[in-house]
């Protein structure tokens, strides 16, 4: 792989980028409660929507129709990432309207994506948490070789044919050319408990899933989040998982923030 030369933010520690094989394994639901949890844990949190052709962000957080403010510096304008729930958010649904669709080819997504990473004046960062698109194409591909990166966290769902994808996405991460450490699993959907009955749990996808894929990939499985209707819901008006009252996926995020804050090598 040719080497290019990083883009540089300085003050962002930590890069960590959630990516999936597929879409509809819930990879923008984790990224943005991932970001709340470790907001809430007293960290300094961005969250970049890199998922340009179908940014979902925006809408999760109930931002749809903010604005963008800007500000020259130098010889280009920087941006201001939108906050809210403690996280500074980037998203190209910011500056299209929400019902326009992105046409641009890869490798122009790309660069746009590497100006909203450049342009954007993110601050003090502890993690920059950033939403990959499913699959491995240019987004992906220039990210990896562009920007400086942690880490990498794997979503999927447990069936098998969510692994085959995961497992297609991951082997990006370790090729010998990127070399970036995958920093664990989170299996969504892990199983489903009723209301009704809340000591059962119905594995509907399968079950081990997740502890598969990270032994496959000599990582760890960060957690397994349930399903949950009320997520679902509070992420359509905008809310967060934090905002619903079932204490079990809560639980499992805080779990995660807690095993990334204590990874050595971030």
């Amino acid at each position: 792989m040719t080497t290019f030369e990083k883009i540089n933010l300085p003050e962002v520690k930590n890069i960590i980028v959630i990516a999936s094989g597929k879409g509809g394994v819930g990879k923008s639901t984790v990224s943005a409660n991932l970001a709340i949890a470790l907001a809430r844990q007293g960290f300094k949190v961005g969250l970049m929507d890199a998922d340009l052709y179908g940014p979902s962000i925006p809408r999760m957080f109930g931002i749809e129709n903010e604005k963008l403010e800007m500000t020259a510096s130098a010889d280009k304008e920087m941006m201001y990432p939108v906050e809210r729930y403690g996280v500074k958010i980037m998203s190209v649904g910011f500056l299209i309207a929400k019902e326009q669709g992105l046409i641009w080819r890869g490798p122009l997504a790309a660069k746009g994506l590497m100006e909203l990473f450049e342009n954007t004046f993110w601050g003090e960062i502890d993690y920059l948490v950033v939403d990959f698109p499913p699959g491995t194409g240019d987004i992906q591909l220039s990210t990896v070789q562009n920007i400086n990166i942690s880490g990498a966290i794997m979503v999927t769902t447990p069936q098998e044919i969510a692994l085959n994808d995961a497992r297609k996405a991951a082997s990006l991460f370790v090729n010998t050319d990127v070399n970036i450490p995958i920093l664990g699993v989170v299996e969504n959907m892990a199983w489903f408990t009723p209301k009704e009955h809340p000591d059962e749990k119905y594995f509907l996808f399968g079950q081990g899933g997740g502890e598969k894929l990270a032994a496959e990939f000599n990582t760890k499985l960060l957690g397994q989040i349930p399903l949950v209707i009320g997520v679902g819901e509070a992420a359509e008006k905008g809310l967060s998982a934090f905002n619903q009252t079932d204490r079990s996926v809560i639980t499992a995020f805080e779990g995660i923030v807690e095993q990334l804050a204590n990874y050595k090598s971030l």
